[in-house]
């Protein structure tokens, strides 16, 4: 592929075409969900992280956070998804799409009684995986917890306190 340089400009961005193999993929397990890496280009205007998130009956996905930079994108490949978006508590069903913008307070966990599989994808992306990764040690018990905190600014990932959050999973516990 060739790539002209506009009149006027004075440098172009190549991006790459990013594949991977579903056989070739890393995973990802913590006791209540599978997270398959399928791939990622920081640092590049256009980049992103996506990975897939198969999660158990009644599983807790992520607490009430934020990013400052990305949006982060969630598609239900099957299942149903309880998603909070600032203070608004929705089920996203097979085949429902959401996008949540930088800044957002926004938590996920499968919707009471069900499974779910989810397509993530932040844009722009920024070395997601890593953090994945560590969110997998913590849950089984190989690292601190205290280095998700450490990590919030690295990541972009931003805990806050959600009371209509907490709540909600009270209530379905």
């Amino acid at each position: 592929m060739t790539e002209e340089t506009p009149t006027g400009s004075t440098s172009t961005t190549s991006l790459q075409a990013v594949l991977t193999r579903r056989a070739d993929a890393e995973t990802c397990a913590d006791p209540s969900s599978v997270m398959t890496l399928l791939g990622e280009s920081d640092g590049t205007p256009g980049g992103f992280t996506s990975y897939r998130s198969t999660f158990a009956e009644g599983a807790v996905g992520a607490p009430a956070h934020f990013h400052t930079r990305a949006t982060e994108l969630f598609f239900v490949i099957s299942g149903s998804l309880r998603v909070l978006v600032g203070e608004e508590i929705t089920v996203l069903d097979e085949g429902d799409f959401l996008a949540v913008p930088p800044g957002t307070p926004h938590a996920f966990a499968a919707a009471p009684g069900a499974k779910a599989d989810v397509l993530f994808v932040f844009t722009p992306g920024m070395g997601r995986f890593d953090y994945l990764r560590l969110l997998g040690r913590v849950m089984r018990g190989e690292a601190d917890p205290k280095e998700i905190a450490e990590s919030a600014e690295r990541f972009d990932n931003h805990y806050v306190d959600s009371p209509v959050w907490r709540a909600a999973l009270e209530a379905s516990a």
